[in-house]
């Protein structure tokens, strides 16, 4: 098994990466998909959390899973209004360039 230590690496690199992506990235489904890695690394340390230290908890040893679901239904929720905005920037500008973003009025 993976110490605690190891996880966390991982989750922060994971982090790290989604980072770089939402900053450096100006195609919107490219952002989208940072948002969700990032997301997830934050599921991976809270899974990895109520692992290690779950059993003082109400839910026990699952408290990270079921946070890790209610994180899910947010990510889930945030790809739906990320792609209806992708729909709505697509049909005005023909591009998916998040600088296109900045003309948006009204």
């Amino acid at each position: 098994m993976f110490s605690i230590t190891t996880i966390l690496y991982l989750t922060a690199s994971l982090f790290c990466i989604g980072i770089y992506g939402v900053l450096a990235r100006r195609n919107i489904i490219v952002v989208l998909m940072s948002l969700e890695l990032m997301l997830n690394a934050v599921n991976l340390a809270l899974v990895a959390f109520g692992r290690v230290h779950g059993t003082a908890s109400f839910a026990g040893e699952h408290s990270g899973q079921i946070f890790t679901l209610m994180v899910l239904a947010v990510a889930a929720a945030e790809a739906a209004i990320g792609l209806s905005l992708l729909l709505v920037i697509w049909r005005r500008w023909h591009s998916i360039d998040v600088r296109k973003l900045s003309r948006m009025s009204g």
